[in-house]
């Protein structure tokens, strides 16, 4: 599978990442025999490129990528983990959106010392010595604790060698400008907002990305079910404008005879500054089913009728 560099640094993804937040039995349990076969299926299939964070599951999602993970070459796979949410112990934890039994809850620290215990927690449950690429997750409501603390100790484990790239993931663009803006970041994941459905990434984000040589990781492509044959839209109900909108993308593919599936997941990566497109999957079955789409012939007259609708811009 074709690889990108991220920025100017020796990070290397491939074009189709694996998000690992499903195998932490997001909405419904999955298990480890489940979560370890998928991850093993998209390792089969040439992926290298895998993202978790300490929110998945509780630490599970970490825990059950490093069971697999951590017997592979190291050099072979780009592994990313994310700061500003940490754990503490409970046995008695109920609730949330994860389907499986949940041993600790979870609290923001978005201070220095806290992103570099983050990321000293984090390789224990991997079992890894290093990670490649360190996220900031959704620092929305603690931009300047993220800016004074944990981008710039970021940084500094960057300089160290401890990791390879410096990264934000959120779910809007606006502050991810503002991150970019900084200097100190080497990409950011967006997720959700440069899709078929939503592109406001190109407002700002995306051209100014493009300027500062920053690449773009994007994530929720399929705004979290609806362009996958989903009910949900950005974990809620889908407004009628937006169903409106999807059922004009989705009569423009059948008409051309394309998934829409594929053209969502091939969609953001048409732009430049796109790295890798970062998709959620639960089992081996939806694995081999990301990558038939990802391969799948779209051809450009599809692209010119979607924007020429006014659908894509």
């Amino acid at each position: 599978m074709k690889t990108v560099t991220l920025g100017e640094t020796g990070v290397t993804v491939t074009r189709l990442g694996l998000g690992l937040a499903p195998i932490a039995g997001l909405y419904t349990a999955v298990g480890d025999d489940m979560a370890h076969a998928t991850i093993e299926a998209a390792w089969d299939a040439g992926v290298r490129f895998f993202d978790t964070a300490p929110l998945y599951g509780h630490g599970l999602s970490e825990r059950r990528a490093g069971a697999v993970l951590s017997s592979k070459p190291r050099s072979s796979f780009t592994m990313s983990t994310k700061v500003g949410r940490r754990l503490r112990s409970s046995s008695s934890f109920v609730g949330d959106i994860w389907g499986e039994h949940l041993d600790s809850t979870v609290y923001w620290d978005f201070s220095g010392t806290g992103a570099v215990r983050s990321l000293e927690e984090s390789l224990d449950r991997l079992g890894l010595d290093r990670v490649d690429l360190l996220h900031i997750h959704d620092p929305d409501d603690h931009y300047a604790a993220a800016v004074a603390g944990a981008l710039p100790a970021l940084v500094s484990l960057r300089t160290e060698g401890r990791i390879g790239a410096v990264s934000v993931g959120m779910n809007q663009a606006p502050m991810l400008a503002d991150f970019v803006r900084t200097g100190m970041v080497d990409c950011v994941l967006l997720a959700g907002r440069y899709t078929l459905i939503d592109q406001r990434g190109l407002d700002e984000l995306l051209p100014l990305c493009a300027d500062r040589g920053v690449s773009v990781i994007a994530a929720g492509v399929f705004n979290s079910g609806l362009l996958a044959g989903g009910s949900t839209f950005d974990y809620g109900p889908v407004p009628a404008e937006v169903r409106a909108r999807a059922d004009a993308v989705r009569a423009v593919c059948d008409r051309h005879g394309v998934p829409l599936r594929a053209a969502a997941l091939q969609f953001p990566l048409r732009h430049p500054v796109i790295a890798s497109v970062l998709v959620g999957l639960r089992s081996p079955a939806e694995v081999l089913d990301a990558l038939e789409m990802l391969a799948y012939e779209v051809p450009d007259e599809l692209w010119h009728d979607l924007e020429t609708a006014g659908l894509i811009r």
